[in-house]
């Protein structure tokens, strides 16, 4: 029997890429349509579409996933026009696309070894291009992953240098985002507005709020209810950045300390592993000391 062979038809239409696109702009009325009739236009097809307009800060948020055979510089242009005229913040992306990421760890494993164990398993979108220690203790760690592990330790005489440091190894990877898996250094409000809206933090929370050395043996000690996670975006001000996430664990009485640590260890890794994820898959939108966060 002969074998006949198909050979691809140069004339056919070219696949269409889904994209994602987020935008925010002063709220006025046609955005949508605006936005709808400028990818109609494209041949785009809406797979996915969220919005919220925000009554206290005014503006429009809109997240869409669209299919079109268009390529993008044709629909950057297009859509540029659009933006101008409604004084848009806007992005284009392909879904799914892996964003390049450096992890910033000190000596804790939880939140290092979660993230990898989910990028590797294909949960999170992202590509981890290295990770960086004030220590070594996790440099084994990144090698089971086979991630590159740059040492850059931090004293008060070299901080700047340190700082440097990581601003060229952002250069040098092309890194799109920074996790603080654990990192247990303040960045210098230089880097925070260097790297704003780039970098990821994840650090305890209870109420009341302990600070410093063994928060959960402080926390234990007051006989605390609950104790959680809050994952943010890093700014100038210590911990008060705008907020992606937060998730709690209910304790009594009954609890040793032990038990604190492992279920705070627990509940700061699947925190942090959704504000992660939330922010590569372009869920994550700014608004002002907030963030708006579409599921």
């Amino acid at each position: 029997m002969a074998c006949v062979t198909t050979q691809p038809n140069p004339t056919s239409p070219a696949r269409p890429t889904e994209w994602v696109l987020t935008l925010s702009c002063p709220d006025r009325p046609g955005i949508v349509h605006a936005v709808s009739g400028v990818l109609a236009e494209h041949g785009g097809n809406i797979t996915e579409s969220q919005q919220f307009g925000d009554p206290v800060s005014g503006l429009f948020f809109l997240r869409m996933q669209v299919e079109s055979a268009s390529a993008r510089p044709e629909l950057e242009a297009a859509l540029g026009d659009v933006a101008a005229r409604f004084a848009m913040t806007w992005q284009l992306d392909v879904v799914g696309r892996p964003v390049r990421t450096l992890l910033m760890v000190s000596r804790a494993a939880h939140c290092l070894v979660d993230l990898l164990y989910r990028e590797r398993s294909g949960q999170v979108p992202i590509d981890v291009v290295g990770v960086v220690g004030n220590h070594t203790d996790l440099a084994d760690h990144a090698a089971f992953y086979g991630k590159p592990f740059h040492h850059v330790p931090v004293t008060a005489a070299t901080k700047g240098e340190a700082e440097d440091r990581l601003r060229a190894l952002v250069r040098e990877l092309d890194v799109e985002l920074v996790v603080l898996a654990r990192y247990m250094q303040i960045l210098s409000d230089d880097l925070c507005r260097d790297l704003s809206g780039r970098v990821i933090n994840i650090h305890h929370s209870f109420l009341p709020s302990f600070k410093g050395a063994r928060p959960y043996a402080q926390a234990h000690d007051r006989g605390v209810k609950l104790i959680g996670a809050t994952s943010h975006y890093v700014t100038g001000d210590l911990d008060e950045g705008p907020i992606i996430e937060q998730d709690v664990e209910r304790v009594d009485h009954s609890r040793a300390v032990t038990d604190l640590v492992s279920l705070g260890e627990d509940v700061e890794r699947r925190t942090l592993a959704r504000a992660v994820r939330w922010h590569a898959e372009h869920r994550v939108l700014l608004n002002g000391h907030r963030t708006v966060v579409f599921h």
